[in-house]
């Protein structure tokens, strides 16, 4: 004899794991606010506006070297990461 049924019983897991873990990432997003905009990923013209260059300029240093990340056939920058090679290479051109 089946006191539970399964399925519901998988459900009501799911439930309370999916919760749990939602309230987690909330928490850890207000602890650390300014940790989740670094993470954010820019697209090239976001990155070229931050910089303050043109598209054609940021492609140029792209086919140089600076890091990004292409997903599919898109292109994102990790704004952190392109500010620590630049200064890197401002470093070494010195």
């Amino acid at each position: 004899m089946q006191i539970f049924d399964s399925n519901a019983l998988i459900h009501c897991i799911q439930d309370a794991v999916r919760e749990e873990l939602e309230k987690a990432l909330k928490e850890i997003k207000l602890q650390d606010p300014v940790h989740s905009q670094k993470e954010k990923l820019l697209t090239k013209k976001e990155m070229a506006d931050e910089l303050g260059v043109s598209l054609v300029t940021l492609t140029d240093w792209m086919k140089k070297g600076l890091p990004y990340l292409r997903l599919h056939k898109r292109i994102y920058f990790r704004r952190e990461e392109v500010l620590n090679a630049m200064s890197k290479k401002s470093r070494t051109a010195r």
